[in-house]
Order: C-alpha cells, then structure tokens, then sequence
C-alpha cells in the first residue's frame, strides 16, 4: 500500500522577500505520515514550509513545495500512483496574479493594491481522478457553520470521509500539539472524537482507512 499525505502551508509570493501565507504548521500532515510509516505503509508526502520535523522513515519519501501551484503539480504527479490520498495541506485559496521581481518599497510606492486570482483547487483535481479503488480523506477548518461548510466540501470534492475542525473551539487548529475533530461520511455519518494529541487523532484517521 502506498498513501499520499499533503502537509503544511503554502506560501504564495508577492515580491522576493514578501509572500502571502497562513499559520499551519504541518503537526497534523506529520502525524498522520508518522502513523501510516508506523504500520509499514509507505507515504509519499508533500508538504509546504514546515516547522515539524517530519517522520526520519525509509517509508516516508519527502518532497518540499513552496506555491500552491509547486503542491498542485507534486500531488497530481503522485496520486495516480497511489493507493489514496489524505489532503491535509493547508492550501492557498487565492495567489497575486502578479509577482514584483523586486522588492517593493513602500517609500517610493505608497498604498498599493494586490489582485489576488483563484489557485487550483487540489483536492478537487484529485477527486475528479479518483479511480474506484481509491480513497481520498480530506480536511475542513471552519470558522462558521462548521458541519454544512464540511459537508459541502465531501460532497463537491467526492471524498469518502472529511476531518473537520473548528477555530472556536479550545485546543484544536494550527500551531497546537492536540486537536478536536468530527469525522463526517460521505454516507451522512458523522463521528466526533474528544480533545487528543494529534498524533492519537492521527492514528484514528489512519485506523479508519486501514480498517486496522
């Protein structure tokens, strides 16, 4: 068996030193690669700018991405290879639609303005691919209406199951060591776990796709 695990941020530019981001550290995407490799499943795992120190596994095969479009192009070379996929990157939604080769100095600029443009939505791309002996987990982050915004996403993504999570509630999101999550099916179950080291959460979403 071999399973594609996306982790981490990506980081869209504006000029050389400057880019647009968001605070995933890549814990999550780690733990669930280290839980896999535990059960001698080999990962393929991409992942953006990360601060957690990634799984030192002969299972575990590492690519590094920066841009939305460097992870869309790492994953979609992979996912045809692989058994499955669980999309745990933290991926821009918008990238500038233009990219200064220098540094911009507010001293000779002033206010300025950055058109922002739609990245490839990866998950999607890989869902639309997806063959009948694949599986694909993906992950919500929700600041509001948490369960439709999750189910919605299984739904338009073609997602067998989908780890939801909110910012509202204490423990859970990025930056942290632990997580609370809520299981949502694509058959309308859903299945909520208590606040658990991510490394647990992470053995919990692999259990559920090894049935082991």
């Amino acid at each position: 068996m071999k399973v594609l695990v996306t982790a981490g941020p990506t980081y869209e530019k504006i000029d050389p030193v400057r880019f647009i981001g968001n605070f995933s550290t890549g814990k999550m995407g780690v733990a669930i690669a280290a839980a896999f490799a535990e059960k001698g499943i080999e990962v393929e795992f991409v992942c953006g700018p990360i601060s957690a120190e990634v799984p030192d596994s002969p299972l575990v095969h590492r690519t590094d991405v920066v841009s939305a479009r460097e992870m869309y192009d790492a994953v979609m070379e992979r996912f045809g290879t692989c058994d499955g996929a669980v999309l745990c990157a933290a991926v821009a939604d918008y990238t500038p639609a233009h990219v200064y080769s220098e540094k911009v100095k507010r001293e000779t600029t002033g206010p300025m303005t950055i058109e922002l443009v739609p990245t490839q939505d990866i998950a999607a791309a890989c869902g639309r691919q997806k063959r009948d002996d694949q599986f694909m987990v993906g992950f919500a982050l929700e600041t509001c209406d948490e369960m439709a915004h999750a189910a919605d996403k299984l739904r338009r993504k073609n997602l067998d199951f989908i780890v939801m999570n909110s910012l509202k509630v204490q423990g859970a999101g990025f930056g942290v060591d632990t997580n609370v999550v809520t299981f949502v099916y694509a058959d309308g179950r859903t299945e909520e776990l208590p606040l658990m080291p991510k490394t647990e959460v992470a053995r919990e979403i692999v259990k559920r796709i090894t049935r082991k």
